[in-house]
């Protein structure tokens, strides 16, 4: 019998990635390849936002602890001095992991509960919006273990929060109360546990109904911003928005506004 790691619905234009791999939903090759196949399904059925969520206690623990122990073998039996320059390759596979989920042309929603600590945090900030329970606990832990985050956690936590916060969060290994994340602006939201997910799916619903095809330029775009800068971005601007340009969603934008005003136009998708 096949074990369940990923369970995937639909309601309407949003789709719900249920991560159910026990005990913790800790992040390691199993759980990584069912996240890309139902991400990847998810999109196939035309799915204009997506919800990433927990159906267990936690959102999640961390990574597998099994793939430090392999990585530090390994290392130890690698022969290449360690004085040897870094050679240019391409990303590490879970660095490419996330890089999907930030490439993704369709918005993603982490919704959070229990604890998020580890590579579970690097996993929600690649998401586009993060909302999570005010009961929830959150930090970037991995200093308790000798090590840092692995993923590409702490270059997100420059960019969202500053060098000052981030540091503080990768070397304290402190587990952070969600409204203070929230405030530092690591997160977007963070809501009473009983509303999380009404207000994770309202908000899903809102990115579901917008113009798919212009936030999936806005995601591009912001991507580039982040990483190599506002005159990347610049350049690449009118090349990423002409799909913009020659979307439905764009002509029943404009008509809804000269007919009705703005905020009232029912978008397609397309």
């Amino acid at each position: 019998m096949t074990e369940t790691i990923v369970e995937r619905e639909h309601n309407r234009d949003v789709a719900i990635l249920t991560m159910v791999y026990r005990p913790h939903n800790l992040l390691g090759p199993k759980l990584m390849s069912a996240l890309s196949r139902e991400i990847k399904a998810a999109q196939e059925a035309g799915a204009r936002a997506i919800v990433l969520r927990s159906g267990l206690r936690h959102f999640s623990a961390g990574a597998d602890l099994d793939i430090f122990v392999s990585a530090i073998s390994k290392r130890e039996g690698d022969k290449e001095p360690a004085s040897q320059p870094v050679k240019e390759r391409e990303y590490t596979p879970t660095v490419e992991f996330l890089r999907r989920f930030e490439l993704l042309p369709i918005p993603i929603i982490a919704s959070i509960h229990g604890v998020c600590l580890g590579g579970g945090l690097e996993l929600a900030l690649a998401c586009d919006y993060v909302i999570a329970a005010s009961s929830a606990k959150i930090g970037s832990v991995e200093a308790s273990l000798g090590l840092h985050p692995l993923m590409g956690g702490i270059q997100r936590q420059v960019q969202r929060i500053g060098v000052a916060r981030a540091k503080e969060m990768s070397m304290l290994a402190r587990r952070y109360d969600a409204e203070t994340l929230a405030r530092w602006g690591l997160i977007n939201l963070a809501v009473p546990d009983d509303n999380l997910q009404a207000v994770t799916m309202s908000l899903a619903e809102e990115f579901a109904s917008g113009p798919t095809v212009a936030h999936a330029a806005t995601k591009r775009l912001a991507y580039i911003a982040a990483n190599e800068g506002v005159l990347a971005a610049d350049v690449a601007m009118e090349e990423i928005q002409k799909p913009v340009w020659a979307s439905e969603d764009l002509k029943i934008g404009l008509g809804s506004f000269q007919k009705n005003g703005p905020g009232l136009a029912k978008f397609k998708g397309n």
